[in-house]
């Protein structure tokens, strides 16, 4: 049994299963409440189950792009749990996870990701995911919807995601297709489940304590200190 935990977006979600199935889970929305919930989430997909941390085989991560605040208390959670208990910890891209939601209907076709970055940017990905592999078509990065509809080798059927959403006139140019928004696809923790067996998709996590997510970009406030003192910060995670 492994715990999933997905805090990149809006929306928090942990579940619990036997990859790829996940048998409980527990999500809310709302980015400000993720550091009051996220410890109840937990606690309420692993007592159907009658589980303690100690009792689960590992946790899976959603590594983001996405939310600074949202990622950093589900890793330092999912952190605290791991080594309280000894899991092992494993990491796949948030937006690969909203790209998998998509594709239980879809198929293997290319699928594009986009998280709202603000300042006129998503933090994008374009995937196939097919039942026992991840093709990435193109990798998280930080972009606009023209810049990461250039880098696509193929044009993808759907495009998901709150990103996808805000600039919906290009997306339904560039995919044909009215893009989906997040809520109205499985939790990213389920996903997260889902992907867990499949090559290309997890990347292990060998030193949790120094690990961090992919955030996309620096915290604001870690830009305004870097502007004021004219120097990068020694140690963005602190």
């Amino acid at each position: 049994m492994w715990l999933a935990i997905d805090t990149a977006t809006d929306a928090a979600s942990v579940a619990v299963g036997s990859p790829p199935l996940a048998a409980s889970r527990a999500e809310v929305h709302g980015s400000r409440r993720h550091a009051a919930e996220i410890l109840r989430l937990v606690d309420f997909a692993l007592r159907p189950h009658r589980l303690r941390p100690a009792d689960l085989d590992g946790i899976v991560l959603g590594d983001g792009p996405g939310s600074f605040t949202g990622l950093r208390v589900g890793w330092a959670t999912a952190k605290g749990l791991a080594h309280e208990a000894g899991l092992d910890l494993r990491a796949i891209p948030s937006l690969m996870a909203a790209a998998a939601a998509a594709a239980v209907k879809l198929g293997a076709v290319p699928i594009a990701a986009c998280f709202d970055a603000l300042r006129g940017q998503v933090f994008g990905a374009v995937y196939v995911v097919h039942p026992g592999r991840v093709d990435t078509l193109v990798a998280p990065a930080v972009l606009t919807l023209t810049e990461l509809a250039a880098r696509a080798p193929a044009r993808p059927v759907l495009a998901v995601g709150d990103g996808a959403v805000r600039y919906a006139d290009d997306v339904m140019r560039w995919t044909g297709a009215a893009p989906v928004p997040l809520e109205a696809l499985p939790p990213g923790a389920t996903m997260l489940l889902s992907l867990l067996p499949r090559d290309g998709a997890a990347r292990i996590i060998d030193d949790p304590a120094a690990a961090e997510p992919v955030y996309g970009r620096p915290a604001e406030a870690q830009v305004k200190w870097e502007a004021r003192h004219g120097r990068p910060l020694a140690d963005p995670s602190r």
